[in-house]
């Protein structure tokens, strides 16, 4: 597809935010929407290097109501947008092992309740009944959800990119955004790899890179790249058709079924901002060895694969959703690790403060940018 000369919208990242948004707005009537994907493929930054794992277990009201609305949209998503996305509800289980986490999670359990979700708090005893296979003596509590589980995020992209271009959205891959034009504080046009687009109105949903789109507008926001990697072993016959997805929490180290073996991660609490996408086999080596206490027959596993993908973190580990101090140009972006699974409300939410000027379905506004600078800071503590 050729580049267009003018856009009513330019949406920059073809990931799950942009994709959503771009369907979204197109089901709401709006017209000469243009998607712009850097990468040969939608989705293939960080939403499709992520766990893909959802769940309503978070400790901010605003984090767990952005998964009530988000969580049955991808239930939806075959009946609405006609792709299957392998919804997989295994449950998450937390486990707390040391006093301070499990005082947290009694409050995180409390809260997700009051607001409806079913978590259940279970004691260090029932945690070692519900996994026999790992070693976790050390388990003082845990939270279990079972509606909490799995999905493949390249399909959630692939229906949302179709369902967008059938609407008549432009998307285009292979255009990296390379300026943007601004003039008496407004937002003009976009410049990207394959030329320019004059547009009114930008959505940055660049992710991992949104600060660095921000900066071309003279926005600031405070997004750091972080890398996360993991790997999947080969098939474990030992590992149970029920085996949850296992967040072992003070550790940020977590397995999760895939296909007939593990996916395992942790994150490495040393790692400095950047944006390198290739494994550190050293830390990875140090990821195996803790994961190999918990689970001594991983001793015995060979690794299938392992990747790195890139967080888009903030300082309260929250997004960032609305306008800026440049007219026309809005912000989606920093979701600290849990975008994939709120991207879905992401896009609508966006489409509404877009095409009406507010967030009608949840109101977000507290996530606005002028938030960093006026010291509104919400924190979130579940953040794997």
């Amino acid at each position: 597809m050729n580049l267009p000369g003018t856009a009513e919208i330019v949406i920059i990242g073809g990931g799950v935010m942009g994709a959503s948004a771009a369907y979204h707005l197109a089901k709401r009537g709006m017209r000469n929407i243009v998607l712009l994907e850097k990468e040969e493929l939608f989705g293939t930054g960080a939403t499709g290097r992520c766990a893909g794992g959802v769940r309503y277990q978070f400790s901010t009201e605003i984090n767990i109501r952005l998964s009530l609305e988000s969580l049955p949209m991808i239930e939806r998503f075959r009946d609405e947008i006609g792709q299957d996305v392998n919804y997989r509800k295994c449950g998450y289980l937390l486990i707390a092992t040391n006093e301070k986490d499990a005082i947290l999670f009694g409050r995180n359990v409390e809260l997700q309740n009051s607001l409806g979700v079913q978590t259940k708090l279970l004691s260090g005893a029932e945690v070692r009944a519900r996994l026999p296979l790992m070693k976790f003596e050390d388990a003082l509590a845990g939270t279990f959800n079972q509606e909490d589980g799995i999905v493949d995020p390249n399909s959630v992209v692939a229906g949302y990119i179709s369902a967008a271009q059938k609407m008549g959205v432009k998307t285009l891959t292979r255009a990296e955004v390379a300026g943007i034009r601004v003039r008496a504080g407004e937002v003009e046009a976009v410049e990207t790899t394959q030329g320019m687009i004059q547009s009114r109105m930008i959505l940055n949903a660049a992710g991992p890179w949104a600060g660095q789109v921000c900066q071309m507008a003279g926005v600031q926001i405070p997004i750091v790249a972080i890398r996360r990697q993991m790997f999947t072993t080969n098939p474990l016959k030992e590992i149970p058709e029920d085996f949850p997805f296992v967040i072992d929490f003070a550790q940020s180290l977590y397995f999760h079924p895939e296909g007939e073996g593990l996916l395992i991660g942790m994150s490495n609490q040393a790692e400095k901002p950047g944006f390198d996408q290739t494994v550190d086999e050293k830390f990875e080596f140090i990821n195996l060895e803790a994961a190999i206490e918990r689970m001594p027959l991983l001793e015995r596993a060979s690794r299938a694969s392992h990747w790195a993908g890139l967080y888009e973190v903030t300082p309260d580990a929250h997004p960032v959703f609305g306008g800026s101090n440049i007219k026309g140009f809005t912000i989606c972006a920093g979701f600290s690790g849990h975008g994939f699974m709120h991207g879905p409300i992401a896009g609508k939410l966006m489409s509404e403060y877009i095409l009406d000027g507010k967030f009608s379905t949840l109101d977000v506004s507290m996530l606005d940018l002028a938030r960093f600078e006026q010291a509104r800071l919400i924190k979130e503590y579940n953040v794997v």
